[in-house]
């Protein structure tokens, strides 16, 4: 029996977010549409943020308005602030997350705060959340390194879920924000996290920067994480943390997966072809490597 592992697809707003070419409307919809055709069920697609700072997610309440409606897909928006929760909140939105920085430096840099101002934040969303009854959830982002600090001590990422978990919200991500750990890292990281997350679901989010992210999918994974985020083709990254180009690409982790007995609920062959399908709206090949490779086992004619 296949053991079942979650793909949140964040293509469409991590993925995104920090390309040079503006993506129109329409083309954020297809791209979705493609993706749940090929069996995503969870999906991030927008971001309540300053349309100046990221102009390509000035058109969010189109995006969310103009979603695929499925039987069994959810939708998550991103928020940085109370002011883009509200507008999150407004919205047909399944699902909400916000962000947590690890690092102070890296924090205030990206949403005007420290770490410690930010928790009171994600505080009151929490508390708005439970009582309209929606999904939400906190990612730590430079969990594994910041641009700016260095290393970031783990018993101060696992501080923070400690602190995230007694909140009651219904998810905590991990993220490698900018590309920088290692198997080792991650094996050591998870073990801990884990009894600290109190039974509250944990997701995984890994940079390929440094080429170091399917192996640390691979170490999440034996160490039982079963939810992690990933970009078709392997897009995206933070365009506030220098050199964060690239997330792990969500054919390579289902190859992988697939290989490995898990199910994902996703075909690999329609993945590939909208990963095939986004080099055109982008103007160059996604760096992700499944892609560019034939379909193995070959499928039978």
């Amino acid at each position: 029996m296949s053991k079942p592992v979650e793909i949140v697809e964040v293509g469409p707003r991590d993925g995104l977010q920090s390309q040079p070419t503006l993506i129109d409307t329409d083309t954020k919809i297809e791209f979705i549409s493609r993706l749940v055709d090929a069996g995503v069920r969870r999906l991030e697609v927008a971001s309540f943020v300053n349309p100046k700072r990221v102009p390509q997610m000035a058109d969010a309440d189109e995006v969310i308005a103009r979603l695929p409606r499925r039987a069994g897909v959810s939708y998550i928006g991103l928020v940085l602030n109370m002011r883009g929760f509200e507008r999150a909140l407004a919205t047909a939105l399944d699902q909400v997350n916000s962000v947590a920085v690890a690092s102070d430096t890296f924090c205030q840099r990206n949403q005007g705060v420290t770490s410690a101002e930010m928790y009171e934040v994600i505080r009151d969303m929490a508390r708005a959340a439970q009582a309209a009854r929606r999904f939400f959830g906190v990612t730590i982002a430079a969990a594994f390194g910041c641009p700016f600090e260095g290393e970031v001590p783990l018993e101060r990422v696992v501080g923070m879920v400690r602190r995230y978990a007694d909140l009651g919200v219904d998810e905590i991500g991990i993220a490698d924000t900018i590309g920088v750990a290692v198997p080792g890292q991650v094996a050591r990281l998870v073990e801990q996290v884990l009894p600290a997350a109190g039974g509250i679901p944990l997701r995984m989010h890994f940079h390929n920067t440094r080429n170091t992210g399917i192996a640390n999918v691979y170490a999440a994974v034996q160490g039982g994480v079963s939810v992690f985020d990933a970009s078709c083709g392997g897009v995206g990254g933070c365009p506030f943390a220098p050199g964060a180009t690239g997330n792990v690409g969500t054919e390579d982790v289902v190859y992988m997966l697939h290989r490995m007995g898990y199910a994902t609920g996703i075909s690999l062959e329609a993945l590939i072809d909208v990963a095939r399908w986004l080099a055109g709206p982008l103007g160059a090949q996604p760096p992700a490597m499944v892609s560019r490779a034939s379909v193995f086992p070959p499928a039978v004619a």
